[in-house]
């Protein structure tokens, strides 16, 4: 089967929910600093280029990119059909699903209500993780974490952005069928952490670019388009070399040793980056309701992490 439940690994012979170290803290922070900066380079790309070939252009460069980083540091791409069967699907749920359904989804809704439908992602994986795995189960302060998170994005991205819900219901189950098909990749890609992350991370994106090729060549027809200019070409770059490339070694990084649930919170950390990007970047302007929202986060986060909590806690006598 292939969501059956993973062996537990560890020491103990009863299964533990794991945990973020402070290596993963910081990758995951970075995580969420390259995926927010996508979103500017996103916004140059598709003006000049239709969505489906800017993803394909992610995919596409960034299959190439690590394909030669894995040659020239000595490793192979794998033979075993089975495994690429496995980078297959790992392509489906964690690329092609979501990006199409997160692009269609927003041709009818607000960027907004999108981000917070998506920030479902943590709260979809922790549920998936109960069912499908033996050593990530869902935990009272893991579940107050996630709700506190989720209305720190919620509260970030501000009231006017649930304008009109409920009135576009197929893009909202849209971006909500991509959150939960994030849930399942995460769970899913549990198999690849005996592998180095560089290993998995080419195999899905090079799936993926395959995947997404013929789709393009039947809709966007690109090779019929005016060619994109530098800024254009420097943005799809910066998509396929960061935000594609590097950040999926860091995301399988991440999954090996803090498992799904820990690294879907970093859904909730990419709104505070792409806020303080655009602050830093675009000279955007901070509201009150942005302090109290990455209170929340930080609040939630904090809460799952439970180390600080653990301190507060008085000793016993």
């Amino acid at each position: 089967m292939f969501f059956a439940k993973a062996p537990f690994t560890g020491t103990s012979s009863v299964p533990s929910t794991p945990h973020l170290s402070g290596r993963d803290w910081i990758l995951l922070i970075i995580l969420s600093v390259i995926w927010g900066g996508s979103f500017f380079f996103a916004k140059i790309a598709v003006q000049q280029l239709p969505p489906l070939t800017v993803v394909l252009g992610r995919v596409g460069f960034g299959a190439v990119a690590l394909i030669l980083i894995l040659l020239a540091s000595g490793q192979a791409l794998p033979r075993d059909l089975r495994l690429w069967r496995d980078f297959l699907v790992m392509g489906l749920l964690n690329n092609l699903v979501p990006f199409s359904l997160i692009f269609w989804g927003q041709l009818h809704i607000a960027s907004g209500l999108a981000s917070i439908l998506n920030a479902t992602t943590p709260l979809f994986t922790l549920i998936l993780a109960q069912f499908l795995t033996d050593d990530d189960r869902i935990t009272a302060p893991r579940l107050g974490g996630i709700a506190l998170g989720f209305l720190g994005v919620a509260l970030m991205i501000g009231p006017d952005a649930l304008q009109g819900f409920s009135l576009n219901l197929g893009s909202e189950l849209a971006i909500l069928g991509a959150a939960l098909s994030y849930g399942f990749a995460g769970i899913f890609g549990r198999r690849f952490r005996g592998l180095p992350p560089l290993l998995p991370a080419t195999g899905q994106v090079t799936c993926s670019a395959l995947l997404l090729l013929p789709v393009v060549c039947l809709v966007d027809r690109p090779w019929t388009l005016p060619m994109p200019g530098a800024m254009t070409w420097s943005s799809v770059f910066g998509l396929a070399l960061l935000c594609t490339a590097l950040a999926y070694v860091i995301f399988f990084r991440i999954l090996r040793s803090a498992g799904p649930t820990n690294l879907a919170l970093v859904t909730f950390l990419i709104p505070v980056s792409a806020l303080l990007l655009g602050i830093s970047i675009l000279g955007e302007e901070l509201a009150s309701r942005h302090f109290g929202g990455m209170a929340l986060i930080f609040a939630g986060l904090a809460v799952i992490d439970g180390r600080i909590l653990a301190r507060l806690r008085p000793k016993p006598a």
